[in-house]
Parts: C-alpha cells; structure tokens; sequence
C-alpha cells in the first residue's frame, strides 16, 4: 500500500464515518499530504553533504473549510506529520525536526482552496554531535501557494499588516512595545523584554513579525511556553493572547 493510501485508510478509520461527514468540501485530507510532501520537495536547502526540507508548515484554508473538520484538526495534524516524516526518509532527505503542520483560516479563499507555506526552522539549544555537519540556519516562511480543484497552483499575496496599530506585550506591571521584526523575551539582561521570574529561561523565547503578524516561538527553555493555557512551541498571536513562561503571564495586545 502506498503511503498516501496509508494515510487515508489511518484517517478513515480514526472514527467510523466521521471524515466521510466532515471533509464535504473539495478539499481532502490526501489531497492535503500530497500537497505538503510537494512543498516540501521543492523548498530544499543543500548543505555539504545532506538536503534539508522544511519542517514547520502552514496550511491555510476557508472559514467554511476549516469549521467542517475543526474537531479532528489534532488526529490530521499528527497524521500529516507522520506522513511527512515518512517521505523524507523514504526521498533520502534531511529534518532538523519532526515535521509540525499548522492549520490557519485565510478569508480570502474560496470553498475548496488551500494554501501552504513551509519553513526550515532549526532546532534551538541544540548541537550537532561532533564531527557531524551543521544544519543550515532557520529561514523565514516563503510564500503561499495556493491550490484549488478548479484552477491552476497560485501565489497568494501577504495580507497588508495592519496600520498604526503597536503590539504590546502586558505583564510585571509593565507596557513593553515590541519593535523591529524580533523581540527576545527571557531572564537575560540582555533580552529585549526582561522578566524576574526564576523559572523563565535566559532566553525563553522570540516574538517574531511576519507579514500576516506576530508569533511567539520557544527558544529552547526549560519549562517551555503556553499559549492561552496550551503547550506549545510556536503560536500566531491574536490581541487579548495570554502567554505563560515560567510562572509569568504575559497578555499580547495591539492598540
């Protein structure tokens, strides 16, 4: 059985009819991997003596899309990852990490449209083994291609950010601007946003702006960051966001 058949008997079978019901749209769970095993094959970075493929992907997809199979957005989340994680090995291709999907709504899609970014991002804190070649540094998301079932792949424009408005991060009893395209939070004087808290790494973690706004991604900490009371790694961040690090809070605001 081939992979892509693989992956679609797995999701069938997660709940007895529940994806026959919830993927009525055009677009479809297989359809979904052989896209992202696509980007991943044409966002390669050859270093010495390995090829690297992205391992951070952003799929976008319509309000209506996406409400459809809300409920099991963790089961495909995984099962793509796997998937993915599956064909590297099988194309001989390199991961600085275990492939992570993100599922974002985009209104500017149609019904049956979605959109993929990929990004090679490297693994913070930790070192090659000696002797071994260094992975290529992180890179930002590239563009988005969009696909659709009733027209030609596409280039979706960034979403214009939104003007005048300055992200804040709230916390300590302190207003802190965030500015330029990275904000480094952590214990560390030499942080840009410092905070007290002993259980908050040196550096803990990175507000970065994208062009569809601002995320926070973990540096490597020890106790790691949530977002809204969930673990994660990375997050895009919407105002009235709650970040944990350590046992600070932290509210994300633009005002």
């Amino acid at each position: 059985m081939s992979m892509l058949r693989n992956l679609e008997a797995k999701l069938g079978g997660l709940v007895e009819g529940a994806f026959g019901r919830a993927f009525k749209s055009s677009v479809q769970p297989v359809e979904l991997a052989h896209k992202l095993a696509k980007e991943m094959e044409e966002n390669q970075r050859v270093s010495v003596s390995r090829v690297y493929v992205p391992n951070h992907y952003r799929v976008f997809l319509s309000s209506e899309d996406r409400q459809q199979f809300s409920t099991y957005e963790p089961a495909l989340r995984k099962e793509l990852s796997d998937y993915l994680l599956e064909h590297a090995r099988h194309e001989g291709l390199a991961l600085t990490s275990r492939p992570q999907v993100e599922f974002l709504t985009d209104d500017r899609l149609g019904l049956g449209e979605f959109g993929i970014q990929a990004q090679l991002l490297s693994t913070p804190g930790e070192e090659e083994p000696a002797g071994e070649e260094a992975a290529p540094s992180e890179g930002d998301f590239g563009h988005t291609m969009v696909y659709s079932p009733d027209r030609g792949a596409r280039v979706l424009e960034p979403a214009a950010p939104p003007v005048g408005r300055r992200a804040l991060l709230i916390g300590e009893d302190r207003h802190n601007v965030l500015s330029g395209e990275r904000v480094v939070v952590g214990r560390s004087r030499d942080c840009d946003v410092v905070l007290s808290d002993p259980n908050v790494s040196r550096r803990h973690a990175e507000l970065r702006r994208e062009a569809r706004g601002w995320e926070v991604v973990d540096l490597g900490s020890t106790n790691g960051i949530k977002v809204n009371g969930r673990r994660q790694d990375h997050a895009r961040l919407e105002p009235g966001d709650r970040i944990t690090l350590g046992l600070t809070d932290l509210t994300f605001e633009l005002d």
